[in-house]
């Protein structure tokens, strides 16, 4: 191919061929990393909720979920886990991409124009890298649940004592995390659904739980409802007062406002 070229223009041809494949292969990189934000879109009517789905947390058990679904399944919701692949303690942008196609078939199935999300524990981070890949354009609710948005201490001390104990999903959760610098480095809340981030101060589990936080969404912790709770973070979804706070949560309409008030009734309830 260069064998009529002198030295000097061979070595020119090839340089330049080497710019082009340089320039070739950023571009299929920026095609292949998935997005961690998206066009604003329209936001989604409040009032007329589609299904539920609820996403489990690091260790993907969905039986942790279950009795959450059929309490909401109970009240009338169509409700149902999303089972995370492999252990579930795998690359959380591996699980968002499995919620977005239990989304996808989930609308499909009802004709719905849109779904509510819970994600539990990393399942809330799930929610989170789906919603930033373009799943808020589908969304009318986020309900994250007792969920490290800015890491976990106790992750550190996996990755620091025993690093082979520490999958990827482990990793992804430390709080020097790189994936949950990239997801809150923007906005962390993506405007079209409404956004509750739903959490326990006597979380031991998700350390600090503040942790929870979520900068943009409605912020309750279990305690500013009833504030003698000391639910831990592996009875959030089964605790009776969490349960009713998620179902009038993901109630047609915005979120809404709850206080010392309604912890007798959601006791009851």
């Amino acid at each position: 191919m260069f064998a009529g070229l002198s030295p000097a223009r061979r070595r020119l041809v090839l340089g330049l061929l080497a710019v082009l494949v340089v320039a070739v292969v950023a571009v299929v990189g920026a095609v292949l990393v998935p997005r961690l934000t998206a066009d604003d879109p329209t936001p989604v009517s409040q009032e007329q909720p589609g299904p539920v789905l609820l996403m489990p947390g690091y260790g993907g058990s969905t039986r942790s979920l279950q009795l959450l679904a059929d309490r909401l399944t109970a009240a009338g919701r169509d409700a149902s886990v999303v089972a995370v692949p492999g252990d579930g303690t795998g690359d959380l942008q591996a699980a968002a991409d499995v919620l977005a196609t239990a989304v996808d078939d989930a609308l499909a199935r009802t004709g719905a124009a849109s779904v509510d999300v819970v994600g539990y524990s990393a399942g809330g981070v799930i929610a989170r890298l789906w919603a930033a890949d373009g799943g808020a354009t589908q969304a009318r609710r986020i309900l994250t649940l007792g969920s490290p948005h800015h890491g976990t201490t106790l992750a550190d001390l996996g990755a620091g004592l025993a690093p082979s104990q520490c999958p990827v999903g482990c990793q992804q959760l430390t709080t020097d995390s790189g994936l949950l610098a990239r997801l809150n480095a923007g906005d962390e809340t993506p405007a079209g659904p409404t956004w509750v981030s739903l959490w326990s101060t006597a979380d031991q589990t998700v350390t600090p739980p503040e942790s929870a936080r979520l900068d943009g969404a409605v912020e309750l912790p279990v305690q500013s409802v009833c504030a003698d709770s000391r639910v831990a973070h592996g009875q959030l979804p089964a605790d009776p007062v969490v349960q009713g706070i998620v179902l009038a949560e993901l109630a047609a309409g915005p979120p809404v406002e709850l206080g010392p008030a309604d912890c007798a009734r959601l006791r009851r309830s």
